[in-house]
Order: structure tokens, then sequence, then C-alpha cells
């Protein structure tokens, strides 16, 4: 599986979520981190997808998703063991938890598998 069929929806995630926790609390912490990071992440896999079109990794794409993953995950992590709140705080640290470990995952084997081209 490609980095950006997983990263887009997840920026768009992190994005909406970010929006909604500012239109319900007047979070501007949620404004910036959430779609600050959510941003990010949606254009690190925009970046990626058009690596691939030109059948090519791009590893600026990759670090950026696995560092905002990692940030999300402490970040969260730290205010749920504070508030122990499964909303949004233990949601968004597990599932940047496991992006991470899914980033790190692609380092680790050398990115997108690009198919040879068939002619």
């Amino acid at each position: 599986m490609h980095d950006f069929c997983f990263t887009i929806p997840y920026g768009l995630l992190i994005l909406v979520g970010g929006l909604v926790g500012y239109a319900r609390r007047g979070s501007t912490a949620s404004l910036a981190g959430g779609a600050g990071s959510g941003l990010l992440l949606l254009l690190a896999g925009f970046v990626s997808l058009k690596a691939f079109e030109k059948r090519r990794n791009s590893s600026l794409a990759l670090i950026l998703e696995t560092v905002c993953a990692l940030i999300l995950a402490y970040v969260m992590g730290q205010r749920y063991l504070e508030t122990f709140k499964i909303m949004p705080a233990g949601v968004v640290a597990a599932l940047s938890a496991l992006m991470s470990g899914f980033y790190l995952y692609k380092i680790a084997t050398g990115g997108n598998h690009i198919p040879s081209k068939a002619e």
C-alpha cells in the first residue's frame, strides 16, 4: 500500500477535527494544531502522489508525514494521559501511533513500490 493512500484521508480527518474543535469550543489550539497538521499531511500526501505518478519516490513527503504523525502521537498521547478523554486525545493519539508505525515501515522498506513499466 502506498503512503498517500492513507495520508490523504488521515490529513483530512486531522484537519476536520481541528476545525470542529475550533467551531465547537473556540479552541485556537485545535485550529492551529489540527488544521496546521492536517494541511501539512495533505500537502505531503499530494506531493507523494504526484511523485508516484512520475514513477518516483518522495523522501521529503515521507519524512514530513512521519514527523507530523510522531508529533501528533506524542502530544495527543500526553493529553490523553492527563485527561483520560478518549475523544479527541485518545483517538488521535492511537491513530497517529498507527500511522507512525506505517510510515516507519515505509521508510525501512524503501518507500512506495514503483511498478516496472510494462510495454
